[in-house]
């Protein structure tokens, strides 16, 4: 069962959330309303995926973000907020969230965005990802590629098609691979280039152009 951590400081958006996470089969660890606290409760309940306001009394959101990533394991983190605006989605994802979601989305959409985050996928409202590929491949002329550490060949395919933004799922279908090969092949690149987290994975395969055709 996926263990989820809710933050938001509106009780009655929060415990909504949380209700509907919890019909849906997943197991709710935790939901606060505090930036701190978050960080506090996640280090001591190790959700898998945290569904994270950006707007907190205490801590900016993206601040909060950073701060999950270094609790260990860390978990992947779901922006849930009422902002699509560009400058609050970038910074967001820099800070290290893997999904970014505005708080029109269906409740279907909203549950099917946590399973996603679960599994691994980077999800974004539509319309955004675009935006955050875009911005990746514009801070991408500014940089030198360098040598990195050797992969495999399987390995550079399924990066190829991660940076392309294809989902784990569509990866295995198109390699005729388990859903499970796929993500041992991505943990294994993370691992070697230490990196944290899918979105870091594609803005280093966008920087040596494996998302061109």
């Amino acid at each position: 069962m996926v263990r989820v951590m809710v933050v938001d400081d509106h009780p009655m958006w929060r415990d909504g959330v949380a209700r509907d996470l919890t019909e849906a089969g997943y197991e709710v660890v935790a939901a606060v309303g505090e930036g701190r606290q978050a960080l506090r409760v996640a280090a001591a309940v190790l959700p898998d995926v945290v569904v994270l306001d950006l707007r907190l009394p205490d801590l900016p959101g993206p601040e909060v973000a950073a701060g999950l990533a270094r609790v260990d394991p860390a978990p992947r983190v779901l922006v849930l907020s009422a902002s699509a605006e560009q400058d609050d989605v970038l910074e967001a994802v820099k800070a290290g969230a893997c999904g970014y979601l505005v708080k029109s989305a269906s409740r279907a959409e909203f549950l099917d965005a946590v399973r996603r985050t679960a599994d691994g996928d980077a999800v974004f409202t539509p319309g955004l990802a675009g935006l955050v590929l875009g911005e990746y491949r514009r801070l991408a002329v500014q940089l030198e590629p360098s040598e990195g550490p050797r992969l495999t060949e399987r390995e550079t395919e399924v990066l190829r098609l991660v940076a392309k933004g294809l989902s784990y799922r569509q990866i295995a279908e198109r390699l005729v691979l388990s859903h499970r090969t796929v993500q041992n092949h991505v943990q294994n690149t993370l691992g070697k280039l230490q990196l944290h987290n899918r979105v870091e994975l594609v803005r280093y395969a966008i920087e040596r152009g494996l998302d061109a055709d």
